[in-house]
């Protein structure tokens, strides 16, 4: 945003110096050089003297023609009834349009209805279509509808393919307002959604396009068109409703092959079609599980069975913790945390696992029943020579101690090299304070606090001496 500032405030100087518009302008077409530009010209007031406008009856009086680079100032000027005179000069000056259409949002009401009145002679789908973007980002303002609303008007009677260029727009507002016009007008055929739903990048656009190529899709109608880009869609948002559609489509069989799918919006969806048709989807989960040698077993398959499985499942998902693959070791893990299945020493064991997504997964479930753990054999693990997944799993738990081992970690920490884990021991001990567990007159606190002294005003070490109940 301050780049574009500066933007304007340079195109503003040189459109105060005779530099014609297109010239001084970065990026005619990019809606922010605009806004710039209103912004800078109202915040350097001109005066006529640096020939920034002229008023109009000076205009009359010297029989001058401005440019469009005065003009462009001139609607751009703090003062109201300069901005006023100006939207009179510009007619036949598609060049200013995008000032005019900033203008129909002014806060003073003669410029807005000058400029709302200007706007409505000079729309049409050409400008329509070039200005969406910026009326997109003048109708969040107060008064800023007006603008947008005649584009609105304007492109539900124009053809389909005037709104082409806004649906695959860099910008998502626009995408999203092309496509709910779209949608609402019947511009786009449900094959066209389809594709358009597995395309987009923007969630809001999957969703809008996805939705509307699903309601076009008859009961017992297996249109190809519509459901292979809804199911090949990389964003899982278009591959669950390809995957809900398969049951309206009478095709529930093939909702087997999203069971093990990656994300976890898209399983549902597969279960509850596989149960609409009868299907069991534990017993598909149970039995994949079981097949532990199966080299092809996929992690979603394993986060399908926690999610929809019991605690009975849970020796199925221990025998996964040792699979050669480290995202099902990870995904066992977290189904076992998922099923409230907690063995600490088994856990523990997983800590030293090289693959940092199973330590990780191992730490979570570990956290709550940090004090179960032996302290000693954790703070071995922050030796520098760790990995260091390992370092940050041994000190999140001796974190979670509490008390005198928490103070202990952080302190062993307060110079390591690792920045990241210097950082949030270092947070730790200026957060410590000591717990009903922690004797009172403790020599050890007094030494571990005074070792990290320098991480504290002496007013603050003070108290925290107080606090434990030593002197300073």
């Amino acid at each position: 945003m301050r780049g574009s500032i500066w933007n304007g405030a340079q195109a503003a100087v040189r459109l105060a110096k005779g530099t014609a518009l297109r010239e001084a302008m970065f990026d005619v077409a990019d809606p922010a050089v605009w806004i710039a530009l209103d912004d800078a010209v109202r915040h350097r007031a001109r005066s006529s003297a640096d020939g920034t406008w002229l008023p109009a009856w000076q205009r009359t009086e010297q029989g001058l023609t401005l440019t469009d680079g005065q003009l462009a100032l001139g609607l751009c000027q703090r003062d109201g009834r300069i901005r006023e005179w100006a939207l009179g000069e510009v007619a036949e000056r598609p060049g200013l349009l995008p000032l005019v259409v900033i203008r129909c949002a002014d806060w003073a009401e003669p410029v807005r209805d000058r400029a709302r009145t200007r706007w409505a002679e000079a729309v049409t789908v050409e400008t329509a279509v070039a200005l969406a973007p910026l009326a997109l980002r003048i109708g969040i303002r107060y008064r800023g509808d007006f603008a947008l609303g005649l584009i609105d008007k304007v492109l539900r009677s124009a053809d389909r393919e005037a709104l082409l260029p806004l649906l695959t727009h860099t910008d998502r507002a626009v995408r999203r307002f092309a496509h709910r016009l779209a949608v609402e007008e019947g511009f786009l055929s449900p094959a066209e959604l389809a594709r358009g739903a597995a395309r987009d990048e923007d969630t809001v656009v999957q969703g809008l396009c996805a939705e509307a190529a699903l309601a076009a899709v008859a009961e017992g109608d297996a249109d190809d068109d519509v459901l292979e880009p809804l199911l090949a869609a990389r964003n899982p948002r278009a591959r669950s409703a390809g995957v809900t559609a398969l049951r309206r489509a009478g095709r529930g069989e093939r909702a087997f092959g999203f069971l093990g799918d990656r994300a976890a919006v898209v399983r549902a969806c597969a279960r509850y079609v596989v149960r609409q048709s009868g299907g069991d989807p534990v017993q598909w989960y149970r039995r994949r599980c079981a097949e532990a040698g199966d080299a092809a077993l996929s992690a979603g398959v394993v986060s399908g069975l926690a999610e929809c499985g019991d605690r009975r499942d849970a020796e199925v998902l221990w025998a996964l913790t040792s699979y050669p693959d480290p995202v099902v070791r990870a995904r066992a893990v977290g189904g076992l945390r998922a099923l409230d299945v907690l063995d600490v020493p088994r856990l523990r064991a997983l800590l030293d696992d090289p693959a940092p997504g199973v330590v990780r997964e191992a730490t979570l479930a570990l956290v709550p029943s940090a004090r179960m753990l032996d302290d000693g054999w954790l703070l071995e693990r922050l030796a520098v020579e760790r990995a260091r997944e390992t370092r940050v799993s041994a000190f999140r738990l001796l974190n979670a101690h509490g008390g005198l081992v928490r103070l202990r970690a952080a302190v062993a920490l307060v110079d390591d090299p690792d920045d990241k884990l210097r950082h949030w021991a270092r947070q730790s001990v200026q957060r410590w304070h000591p717990t009903a567990d922690v004797p009172r007159g403790a020599v050890e606190v007094g030494e571990l606090l005074g070792r990290a002294r320098h991480l504290f005003s002496d007013h603050v070490l003070k108290r925290r001496l107080w606090e434990a109940g030593l002197k300073a």
